[in-house]
């Protein structure tokens, strides 16, 4: 399984909209005899790609033999048909899988068809790892909305900017270091889409693309929360605009619009709320278009809001050994209630600190059976 697991990371960020999934065919006598993973363009399920492998190499040797995948195969009709036809087609005698599929609608079909066909089934091999690989596509197959990781670069007194007036406006202020800063780049990888505020943009004018290098299906959509379209055309953001930048606002400047829009900037208009941006709304538009992990970069107002509304998933903090003082711009204010984190897992970059957090586990509650 924890080869399985190291194939279904290679459908990360090719894989979506549909889960990163892996598998490993062994025949009769236990020797590996197929492989593969799922990526979104070439279509086939890994457990497809596996066996069809594992046909030319083993052949006969497949009956009695065993599949590790990281998902529970389906049992429906898609883009492709039933992996779980496939499975039982193949002779095998044993599906071991690390966790059930997290749609409520399909959770747990797929091993009960392959009980009925006479195969025995093990659930929950490496779990916590399978699941912490598909955790967008678990809250977007139940809620159709993506999961929200939270990034807050930050000094240790809870500052994520200089005190008015020390900070050059539309320049960047590092708060962490380099190698801090390099570890955002895989979280950017791993998302759909990255948001950001309009405030976020007027100060530091970021370029918020994946600059990690490796490979995705689809360009990281940029988001930028601007209720009174106040994002300036010469942006970098807008100057490098290609079909991947959408800004949602309440505005109905029709200039501006127009002005953004001839840039190849997307423009949605929404409905205000207390004449904002509706975080719920947003997050609605991104699931519909398939975007299943939204990283959040943000200032203190949205940082403040999306924690407030109870719509961050995980948190990722970067701390630098620094303290900045009171007057300094804090990550967060006027939270009602403390937002705990617990089963922290901590890095180092440096001297910088990466703490991250689970703060409202997507996979719904469902025994391995």
């Amino acid at each position: 399984m924890q080869r399985a697991l190291e194939l279904a990371r290679r459908g990360i960020a090719v894989s979506s909209p549909n889960p990163a999934v892996g598998c490993v065919i062994l025949d009769r006598a236990g020797q590996v005899a197929g492989e593969g993973w799922h990526e979104y363009d070439l279509v086939e399920h890994a457990e497809v790609v596996a066996l069809k492998v594992a046909a030319q190499h083993a052949g006969n040797r497949l009956l009695g033999g065993t599949a590790y995948v990281t998902l529970e195969p389906c049992n429906h009709t898609g883009r492709t048909g039933p992996c779980t036809d496939a499975l039982i087609a193949s002779g095998l005698r044993h599906v071991v899988a690390a966790t059930i599929d997290p749609n409520p609608a399909v959770a747990g079909h797929g091993m009960d068809r392959m009980r009925e066909a006479g195969i025995e089934v093990t659930l929950g091999v490496c779990q916590a790892e399978a699941r912490r690989l598909n955790e967008g596509f678990a809250r977007w197959s139940q809620h159709r909305r993506p999961l929200v990781l939270m990034k807050v670069a930050m000094t240790l007194d809870g500052r994520i900017a200089p005190p008015p007036g020390q900070h050059t406006l539309r320049q960047p202020y590092w708060i962490t270091s380099e190698a801090a800063r390099a570890a955002v780049q895989p979280l950017r990888w791993q998302a759909d889409a990255a948001l950001t505020g309009v405030d976020t943009v007027l100060a530091d004018d970021p370029m918020l693309t994946d600059r990690s290098g490796l490979r995705r299906r689809r360009s990281l959509q940029r988001v930028v929360l601007d209720s009174a379209l106040r994002m300036p055309l010469d942006s970098k953001m807008v100057a490098t605009a290609h079909n991947d930048l959408v800004i949602f606002t309440v505005s109905n400047d029709i200039s501006r619009i127009n002005a953004l829009q001839s840039r190849g900037v997307r423009v949605d208009v929404l409905p205000a709320e207390a004449g904002r941006v509706p975080l719920g709304k947003v997050l609605d538009k991104l699931g519909e278009e398939g975007i299943l992990t939204l990283l959040t970069e943000t200032g203190t107002r949205l940082n403040t809001a999306l924690l407030a509304g109870g719509l961050v998933d995980r948190v990722h903090l970067f701390v630098s050994p620094q303290l900045m003082g009171s007057d300094a711009v804090p990550a967060f204010r006027g939270m009602a209630h403390a937002i705990f984190m617990e089963e922290v897992e901590v890095e180092r970059y440096g001297n910088d600190l990466g703490l991250c957090s689970l703060l409202k586990d997507p996979w719904p509650e469902i025994s391995c059976r």
